[in-house]
């Protein structure tokens, strides 16, 4: 991994065992950042710190951070004394507990960050916890201090690293109160099924083919502008209306996504079979054009294939035909048969009740 400015220094405590390491950022935005500017001139528009005190400016080196208490004193508060805080945490990432992933909802999942090892004597028990994850399936529970306050997180391995996520605590979480709709609602069988069916179709996702559109627009857009030309124009956004039947939806969108995924090669496949004789055609036609010598002797084999294909398709043909007629043959025999001997038993029934 490229080198990225460490944003924490400290420990991991895994029972007796300390293990350096630096907090990196595991993400980074590629969002288009704008500035304020004014619109009757295009100066940049800039906030300014002032000191409410002397109504002056004031420089980043001369601003502190403190708490305002109730009567509005500010207390300050250093760098120095977030460091010192009467808390094992201060310094060091505590794990608290092994639990199984699927036991943290993603809900409570925060910011992602990077454990990197810091210096040799972190390697042997940065990598002993790693392999321990890796062999338990489990993740490691912690508590950290980043940016003025205690939270919690959670380490997992990913590759050869382990990786920390921010952690909500529980009461920073809303319930969902009040979100489901409150409206009495029985879903049937056939439409699950619909549904079912419409999942397998679309199928999964490489997350690695997910790009940002959003952001390739806007790009578009400033290019344009910035050429002095007209800005690329919104699609017209896909017709649409109010569903008034669920499962000619859910069946109509089975069809659609079936097309889209598996009707192009269908078609493909079934062109190419019914072109066959177009096909050879052309390659009749090829040596007038290219005039090479290799051309027209594939050109040759070609038709010879297909005259050969055609041949034995009738030859095929024709035994079918002939094993039908055979076939037919033997019924109409067979059934001949059946009915001289029904008549030549009735005449004998017939003359024994006359005779007596």
């Amino acid at each position: 991994m490229r080198h990225v400015r460490s944003i924490w220094n400290g420990a991991i405590s895994f029972g007796l065992v300390s293990i350096p390491i630096k907090l990196v950022n595991a993400t980074e935005s590629h969002s288009i950042s704008f500035r304020q500017f004014h619109t009757e001139d295009g100066g940049r528009i800039r906030y300014r710190k002032f000191c409410e005190l002397e109504e002056r400016e004031v420089s980043s080196a001369e601003i502190g951070k403190g708490y305002e208490d109730a009567d509005g004193t500010i207390i300050p508060i250093t760098d120095d004394d977030l460091t010192r805080l009467p808390i094992p945490t201060a310094r060091t990432i505590e794990i608290v507990a092994f639990v199984p992933a699927d036991r943290i909802d993603p809900l409570h999942m925060d910011s992602a960050y990077y454990l990197a090892a810091s210096g040799a004597p972190a390697a042997k028990p940065y990598t002993l916890l790693r392999e321990a994850l890796k062999r338990s399936n489990k993740v490691a529970i912690a508590k950290f201090a980043l940016r003025g306050r205690e939270r919690l997180g959670m380490l997992r391995v990913v590759e050869d690293a382990i990786a920390m996520h921010g952690l909500l605590w529980p009461d920073e979480v809303r319930a969902p109160e009040g979100v489901a709709p409150d409206t009495k609602v029985t879903v049937n069988d056939k439409e699950l099924d619909l549904a079912d069916a419409l999942m397998d179709t679309l199928g999964e996702v490489d997350m690695e083919d997910l790009h940002d559109e959003y952001r390739e627009a806007l790009e578009q857009v400033i290019a344009a502008k910035a050429a002095g030309e007209a800005p690329p124009e919104t699609p017209e956004p896909a017709t649409g209306g109010k569903v008034l039947d669920l499962m000619a939806a859910l069946e109509k969108s089975v069809r659609a996504a079936q097309e889209s995924r598996g009707g192009e090669a269908a078609e493909t496949e079934e062109a190419e079979v019914r072109h066959l004789p177009a096909a050879r055609k052309s390659a009749r036609a090829q040596p007038k054009e290219t005039g090479g010598k290799k051309s027209t002797s594939t050109a040759k084999k070609t038709a010879a294939s297909g005259s050969s294909s055609a041949r034995k398709s009738t030859a095929k043909s024709a035994q079918g035909a002939k094993k039908t007629a055979e076939t037919k043959s033997a019924t109409k025999k067979t059934a001949a048969k059946t009915t001289t001997a029904r008549k030549t038993a009735a005449k004998k029934t017939a003359a024994r009740k006359h005779s007596a």
